[in-house]
């Protein structure tokens, strides 16, 4: 999951710089909810691991 977090974040670098403003912003709204989606999936694992 962090690697598409990653994908989108260079896909919204890359078509910032070639001046896709708007394709840019979509791609980093998808990776900001990913990254925070996998941040909510860690927290939870290792919550996991250590009450049991």
């Amino acid at each position: 999951m962090l690697y598409w977090a990653l994908v989108f974040l260079v896909i919204a670098i890359i078509a910032a710089v070639l001046g896709f403003g708007g394709i840019a912003g979509a791609s980093a709204g998808i990776a900001k909810i990913i990254f925070f989606i996998f941040l909510i999936l860690l927290v939870l694992s290792v919550l996991s691991h250590l009450f049991r």
